[in-house]
């Protein structure tokens, strides 16, 4: 190959460049789709309604921080369909910030000739895990990354308070990505513990180094703090202890043979990665921020397997310090090179096949138009028994209900532990005679008696409008009958 040919292009350009290319091509599937993930278009609703005023855990309920749906607060402010595409480019950039970071880490674990690959790789993977748009992870990532940058800059730092100043950063960002996701508490208790068995080993005396420690944590809590303090102040302290922490215990587990099986998908999907970063840790220098790095990794699986039901998109925190580690096989230039070349290009193809694929399945912008055409703009409110929530903003209808998220009335495992009763609230919602309710095909974990609730309330005051397909599924819309009052 000539100097001017295209692998020498290619080994030119900064990596910036590479890796927005990469993630661009890898995610290109999804832009502009309303319906990529149940759970982001859940984000979007809810920051979508937070403008027009309603309060998270109040008038819209769900478990997750408010820092999650803050997020997505910029994009829904541009309206639909614009925020959607706002809202993947905000991912898109959180992807290309990460890989960049993964790189770095990489590079200062003396990884630099696999430090692209490694990099690639979190892009790459991000599409087999249902990491393809915007869910949590993707965002939050990016700051448990970051808090991870600075802890390792200060590994060579002599000054005290140079490292307890990075430390606190790195607290920081913890605890903004505790208010976007609360499972990041186990990387960021790895990361305080390690920081102070740190100062321990440079020979401190104990007193000061638990003082700053202890400041640590304290910074860590203060955005989650904040977040109670508001609520307590306007009267709603209770709703938000009971929705970001009682219910999270409440909730009903999954059967375990289906928690196995997603736990064997992810470790399925993850298993290249995994023996990467074990050849590296048996091959290789394992002290210093290399061994950090594979703690880290260790710390990282912990909370996986210690919060339970295994979706796969559970797996996306532990993939950052999986790629990087991945990384220390990819630097050998002896056999390395090759097999990661293939692995990542095998690993792309699956990726693409992925979400085209998981895209056919659940419908796409044409077939969730036909939806909201079924629908129709008003008057009169909707109710989304099954069906994606995405359809409250897009019809531009009322809710009748603050459980916008149509699983929380309807799944198993959410009896008992969202505050009300779900038949009871059903019937609720249904005695005010919404004007349209959308039934999609029977899924996986629903109560059976309760759609059969609903479907012999809405075979009694209700006509069957239009059965949508989208994608594997129909969308039931059932309009109320004339001569009955709509809500």
């Amino acid at each position: 190959m000539t100097q001017s040919g295209p692998i020498h292009f290619l080994a030119r350009q900064p990596r910036w460049l590479m890796l927005s290319l990469v993630a661009i091509i890898a995610r290109v599937a999804t832009f502009g789709n309303p319906i990529v993930h149940v759970d982001e278009s859940f984000y979007f609703v809810t920051a979508r309604a937070m403008l027009d005023g309603a309060l998270p855990f109040v008038d819209v309920w769900d478990r997750k921080p408010i820092g999650l749906f803050l997020v997505y607060v910029p994009a829904a402010a541009f309206g639909l369909p614009l925020g959607i595409w706002v809202y993947q480019a905000m991912a898109l950039a959180a992807v290309v910030a990460t890989a960049l970071l993964i790189a770095r880490l990489a590079d200062r674990a003396g990884w630099r000739r696999g430090a692209l690959a490694g990099a690639i790789t979190y892009i790459v993977w991000l599409d087999l895990l249902e990491g393809q748009g915007g869910q949590a992870p993707v965002f939050y990532n990016l700051l448990t990354v970051g808090a991870a940058a600075l802890i390792a800059s200060s590994d060579r730092d002599h000054d005290p308070r140079s490292r307890l100043r990075r430390g606190l950063g790195a607290m920081a960002l913890v605890g903004v990505a505790l208010q976007i996701k609360y499972s990041v508490v186990f990387e960021g208790l790895f990361f305080g513990l390690w920081w102070l068995w740190r100062e321990r080993m440079r020979r401190r005396h104990a007193v000061p180094m638990l003082a700053e420690g202890a400041l640590l944590a304290v910074v860590a809590l203060i955005p989650t703090a904040l977040a109670w303090g508001y609520y307590q102040a306007i009267g709603q302290g209770p709703a938000f202890l009971y929705a970001n922490f009682t219910s999270i215990a409440a909730r009903q587990p999954d059967p375990i043979l289906e928690q196995l099986g997603n736990l064997f998908k992810i470790v399925l999907i993850t298993s290249p990665l995994f023996a990467a970063a074990i050849l590296a840790f048996l091959r290789g220098e394992r002290r210093g921020i290399r061994g950090w790095l594979f703690a880290w990794l260790a710390a990282a699986v912990f909370g996986l397997l210690v919060f339970g039901s295994w979706f796969d998109h559970y797996a996306l925190p532990a993939l950052v310090p999986l790629s990087i580690c991945a990384a220390g096989f990819a630097d050998d230039p002896r056999r390395a090179s090759k097999i990661t070349v293939i692995a990542l290009l095998i690993a792309f193809l699956a990726g693409e096949v992925t979400v085209v694929t998981k895209r056919m399945g659940r419908g796409g912008p044409e077939q969730f138009a036909q939806v909201v055409d079924a629908i129709g703009h008003g008057p009169g409110c909707l109710y989304v028994y099954s069906g994606d929530s995405m359809l409250y903003p897009m019809s531009g209808r009322c809710r009748l209900s603050p459980y916008v998220f149509p699983s929380h009335l309807g799944r198993k495992r959410e009896r008992g532990a969202i505050g009300v009763d779900q038949q009871a609230e059903i019937e609720r919602i249904l005695a005010l005679k919404p004007a349209v309710v959308v039934l999609r095909t029977p899924y996986f974990g629903e109560r059976s008696e309760l759609r059969a609730l609903v479907i012999m309330r809405t075979a009694r005051d209700y006509r069957l409008k239009a059965a949508v397909p989208i994608g594997r599924d129909t969308n039931f819309v059932y309009a109320l009958k004339s001569g009955d009052q709509a809500r």
